[in-house]
């Protein structure tokens, strides 16, 4: 067993961080979010752990994805319509660095009035366990993962609005 899991963080190219001591987590529904960090597109650094206490959705993203365009307007009327009942939206762009006037101009495209974050070295993608974007986490005020979705998000997704109504404490 032990020797599985040694080629298998080969194959993920994960053996080097465990050897240097970086904390490799399987972030699944039920666990604690893993601790991540990025920018605004102003340079700021911002982290999950800011939003401690407060209910997130985590959305990796890029202006070159097709699906994420498609869901971009399903994220915003969500954040429209939760914020009041205390849902942050995060969008993570995993464009490449320099791109800040592309992400600008897709934001302004979209109407995006929640935070955008920046993570041109996609360590949301080592961080969270992903391949590809968009993929999308919900986490409780807890710090607690309640929802992940590898694809776009759905507003009619049942399995999104059990988790949302649970995390917000709304009743469904």
């Amino acid at each position: 067993m032990i020797r599985r899991l040694a080629v298998l963080a080969t194959v993920l190219g994960l053996a080097p961080l465990a050897s240097c001591g970086v904390e490799v987590s399987n972030p699944e529904i039920g666990s604690p979010a893993p601790a991540y960090e990025a920018s605004t597109l102003d340079g700021e650094s911002v982290s999950l752990k800011d939003y401690r206490g407060k209910v997130v959705l985590l959305n990796a993203w890029a202006t070159w994805c097709a699906p994420c365009r498609e869901e971009i307007p399903a994220l915003q009327a969500l954040y429209e319509q939760r914020r009041g009942e205390g849902l942050e939206v995060i969008g993570v762009s995993v464009d490449a660095r320099g791109e800040g006037p592309t992400i600008r101009r897709f934001a302004a495209e979209f109407g995006m009035t929640f935070p955008i974050w920046h993570d041109p070295e996609d360590r949301f993608a080592l961080t969270f366990r992903t391949i590809g974007v968009p993929n999308t986490f919900l986490i409780d005020r807890d710090g607690v993962i309640r929802w992940r979705k590898l694809g776009p998000v759905d507003l009619g997704d049942p399995s999104l609005n059990a988790a949302l109504d649970a995390a917000l404490g709304a009743e469904g």
